[in-house]
């Protein structure tokens, strides 16, 4: 071994160096020391800074001598994990041409595995002189280390057992959004100690939850290790959503009790046990260090030039994203980063797939727009670890021809944002919406059925973290964000929402019925759709954010779920509608519906119906007054014989008064039972008298065919 003979401080004595290995990047502990990997293209010099255990030290300043194309490594013997480290690196500091090193600021690893302390902000964080004339022009020589978070060896190996991923077919997938920490920070039956943590989430008393729900995956929001921002700090705000990745391998500390590793893994191997599937909401399409105004953290101090996109020769940052920066996907290194970290995540934390946020960014080849064949898409459509798990687009940003709904290539599911705004003005009794919605309903064919995806491509949602949760969208016309701090200007001002007679909070019986009946509504309509739905945590216990539709800074009983307040009756209703699900595949198809004649029996597979049973004509489809939509679904004519299925559901939206719904003909020896009626939500399975039903105002029924009390017997 060709032994450095570099010379190192007393304290690391006993403490040898050697040249290493450049891969695998990061820091990698082999029960002799560690080897330390570390890209970049441009730096002339890159030094590694070892720290005392508390990281309030520093010990070393080691140079590394050997590079292997721009990967720069060196291995320290007689170092473990649980040592704390960064780098400085020096190179040119020339803005206008992309290039912002700067050895006086230490920087996190962006294949840590694992952070330690926190960032204070303080104007040494910066790489220029904050208020100085042109000021990102200029140079700050400040030592940041004793305010910023350090990147700690880790060993990643844990105790799996027999942990298998669920595989939960994306037919039956049932997505539930949650926030690590507000998941469970005041429900009364979890540990304290746990809390509003990982394990938290995997407690006993959500396992039974979820359980009992029938949910089958919970997407967690970001749980990569993140910043406050500075803007927020001072208005002694946190950022509570966490769209600010500083570091894409390691966890966010704060949901951890302990600050191990063990913790997220725990919690994956439970959920695993129980079932459930776990998805991480992921942010690959930018950093929190922000703009050329930003702090120099990690990624500008390695290589700005490579992994950020650059604009006006270098000195400004495109930002597609709105944040302030974008990252280079197009980058070999930075797109190779990206694989590493979600294929880590698969393969040493077990998760089983990842939300992707601004998905349109990752697929936009730099000034080419967005490309569906783009790097990084086909790049983890051909991976063979990657290519097995969930993947969930977020299709659109704030760049040119962001909105991409529909674009992605098989096998990415998107977020429907149509299927949203359309489901809550059908509902709000909004004109010329009844088209749109029966479009809806059967999985958005007009924007998924193509090149081969299927209807399961389409992920419906009512509300998710970003907009108002389902009890506000029917107490609330107008946000009230005024506690973010911004003037109430952030957050959607076109919530298509409804207070039905009285803003906020009430205790008139007549609108807090009608508040009940909206939300069963709308719940039961993403059930009874086509695509694979995605229920945000704490809408079926009736949580509020008193009218907040941005609560991405409210790390407190805004943001948190308020179990002392549940809705038992409005769960148990959720867990209604997620076992009429499962008991009827007509409800999941992976095929779309076409109204055409199926093999099976010649009959239409989607039939459109009037409230008098006839077939809508051009005219009704345009009617604005057209407020009762009527459905028969079968199982999909291009259905393979060998799973051909003569289960049928009849479905009514009513979204208009009390009206007469003729039933469609039954085969003799059968007749229809109604199995949902979301004015009645207690009531179990009935048989409608006659040909004809009473559809009441506002509500949704669902019936299916059964046997004749004579031919059951």
């Amino acid at each position: 071994m060709n032994v450095m003979k570099e010379r190192l401080p007393a304290k690391l004595a006993g403490h040898s160096l050697s040249a290493g290995q450049p891969d695998p990047l990061g820091a990698t502990f082999d029960g002799e020391g560690v080897n330390f990997a570390l890209f970049s293209a441009h730096a002339e010099l890159v030094e590694l800074c070892l720290f005392a255990a508390d990281g309030s030290t520093e010990l070393a300043r080691i140079p590394l001598r050997e590079r292997d194309g721009d990967v720069w490594h060196v291995h320290v013997a007689g170092l473990g994990p649980g040592t704390p480290y960064g780098y400085r690196v020096h190179g040119p500091y020339k803005p206008e041409d992309g290039h912002r090193f700067n050895p006086n600021k230490l920087l996190l690893d962006p294949y840590a595995k694992k952070h330690t302390g926190k960032l204070q902000w303080n104007d040494a964080v910066y790489g220029y002189i904050l208020n100085a004339p042109k000021a990102d022009l200029s140079f700050d020589a400040r030592d940041s280390a004793p305010f910023v978070p350090k990147s700690v060896v880790a060993d990643p190996s844990f105790q799996w057992g027999d942990d298998k991923p669920p595989r939960v077919r994306r037919s039956e997938t049932v997505i539930y959004e949650a926030h690590v920490k507000g998941l469970t920070q005041t429900h009364p039956e979890v540990e304290p100690h746990i809390a509003g943590t990982y394990r938290g989430v995997a407690s006993e008393p959500m396992l039974e939850h979820m359980a009992k729900l029938g949910v089958t995956t919970v997407e967690l929001l970001p749980v990569h290790a993140f910043l406050d921002d500075r803007f927020l700090v001072q208005k002694r705000l946190r950022n509570y959503w966490g769209y600010q990745s500083i570091g894409f391998f390691a966890p966010e500390p704060r949901y951890m009790a302990h600050g191990e590793l063990w913790e997220f893994q725990t919690m994956v191997r439970r959920l695993h046990h129980a079932g459930f599937e776990v998805i991480l909401d992921v942010v690959y399409n930018h950093t929190a260090e922000a703009n050329e105004l930003g702090p120099t953290l990690s990624f500008r101090g390695l290589d700005n030039a490579s992994y950020y996109r650059l604009a006006d020769g270098g000195r400004y940052y495109i930002n597609d994203t709105g944040t302030g920066n974008t990252l280079n996907v197009s980058h070999p290194a930075v797109l190779r980063m990206v694989m590493d970290s979600l294929r880590y995540w698969v393969e040493v934390m077990h998760v089983d797939g990842f939300r992707f946020d601004l998905a349109s960014t990752l697929g936009r080849e730099g000034d080419n727009g967005f490309d569906p064949h783009g790097g990084f898409l086909d790049a983890i459509r051909q991976d063979p670890v990657l290519n097995k798990v969930k993947l969930i687009a977020e299709p659109w940003d704030v760049g040119p021809g962001g909105y991409q709904l529909g674009a992605f290539p098989h096998p990415f599911l998107e977020w429907n944002d149509t299927f949203r705004d359309t489901t809550r003005r059908f509902w709000r009794g909004d004109g010329l919406q009844t088209a749109d919605f029966a479009s809806r309903l059967v999985g958005s064919a007009d924007k998924f059925d193509h090149s081969g995806r299927a209807a399961t491509s389409s992920v419906n949602f009512v509300t998710a973290h970003d907009g108002f949760t389902l009890q506000d969208l029917v107490s609330y016309t107008v946000k009230r964000n005024l506690a973010n701090g911004e003037g109430d200007r952030d957050g959607k001002d076109e919530n298509y929402s409804d207070n039905l007679g009285l803003e906020g909070p009430t205790s008139n019986p007549a609108i807090r019925a009608a508040r009940a009946q909206r939300k069963r509504n709308f719940l039961a309509t993403m059930f009874l759709a086509q695509g694979t739905p995605m229920l945000l945590a704490g809408d079926e216990i009736g949580n509020t954010q008193g009218g907040n539709n941005n609560a991405y800074a409210q790390d407190n009983e805004t943001g948190w779920l308020d179990w002392a307040n549940a809705d038992e009756n409005l769960a148990g209703f959720v867990a209604k509608l997620t076992a009429l699900r499962r008991a009827h595949p007509v409800l999941r198809q992976r095929l779309f519906l076409h109204s055409r004649p199926r093999r099976l029996d010649g009959l239409a597979d989607l039939f459109w119906r009037m409230p008098d049973g006839k077939r809508p004509t051009r005219e009704d489809w345009h009617d604005p007054d057209w407020a009762t939509l009527c459905v028969e679904l079968r199982t999909s004519s291009f259905t393979p014989d060998y799973a051909a299925s003569d289960d049928v559901v009849f479905a009514v939206f009513n979204a208009g008064g009390e009206t007469e719904v003729a039933l469609p003909p039954c085969p003799e020896g059968s007749v229809w039972e109604v199995i949902l009626d979301t004015t009645e939500p207690d009531a179990g399975p009935h048989n409608p008298i006659g040909s004809k039903i009473m559809a009441p105002a506002h509500s949704v029924l669902a019936l299916e065919r059964v046997p004749t009390k004579e031919e059951a017997t």
